[in-house]
């Protein structure tokens, strides 16, 4: 039976993909460098920052030193666009109200920096029905590695067969699978809604295993 739904952030709760490849962008072209948004959609998204700077060294030069400034400066671009365009959505309140309201435990882990993650969790209206808010700073080896969703399952007092991971691109997609919990794929944030995860749960609990 399922008993919690997990979220990712970026593409799931918040359509923040653009916002994370124009601040880093943004962040990268103060010396000279940039990722084309064919990289960014087939390679670098879901990644975390530090991962992408880490594969732009091998691929592009990126001095690594440059690393922890980029990194930096791509936080205080992505917080202000979140000021500015992070927004609640009434299907998302309604999904987690009410799947809250069912006695279902929720939470939401990310790729993201914690501060990233509380601050759109509050400007989403959506902080006041998670149980749990995991990013990359809660544990050693972020998305495709399976270590977040391990440790949101496992701080819930859960097992992954107790579990509903939703998510969006490939890397969570992996991280999700090898959890060994159950998974609905949305395309984009509009597919979250309240029906779509039921539908999904009843699936699930009807002996439907096919993700």
């Amino acid at each position: 039976m399922i008993k919690a739904v997990i979220f990712d952030m970026d593409g799931v709760l918040i359509e923040a993909k653009e916002w994370h490849y124009e601040a880093l962008n943004r962040a990268l072209e103060l010396f000279g460098y940039s990722i084309s948004r064919y990289d960014h959609l087939t390679t670098f998204d879901g990644l975390p920052t530090k991962k992408k700077l880490e594969m732009l060294s091998v691929q592009a030069g990126l001095p690594t030193a440059l690393h922890s400034f980029i990194n930096e400066m791509k936080q205080i671009y992505t917080m202000e666009i979140v000021y500015t365009q992070c927004k609640p959505r009434f299907n998302h309140e309604h999904a987690l109200s009410t799947l809250k309201s069912m006695g279902y435990k929720l939470a939401v882990a990310s790729n993201s920096i914690a501060q990233t993650v509380h601050v759109m969790m509050d400007r989403s209206h959506l902080a006041k029905y998670l149980d749990i808010q995991i990013s990359n700073e809660h544990v050693k080896q972020a998305k495709p590695h399976p270590e977040m969703y391990l440790k949101a399952i496992s701080d819930l007092g859960l097992t992954p067969q107790e579990c509903l991971i939703l998510e969006d691109n490939e890397n969570g997609i992996r991280a999700a699978k090898a959890s060994g919990a159950h998974l609905l794929v949305v395309q984009d944030v509009s597919d979250v809604n309240f029906d779509n995860i039921l539908a999904r749960i009843q699936q699930i609990e009807q002996g439907e295993t096919a993700c």
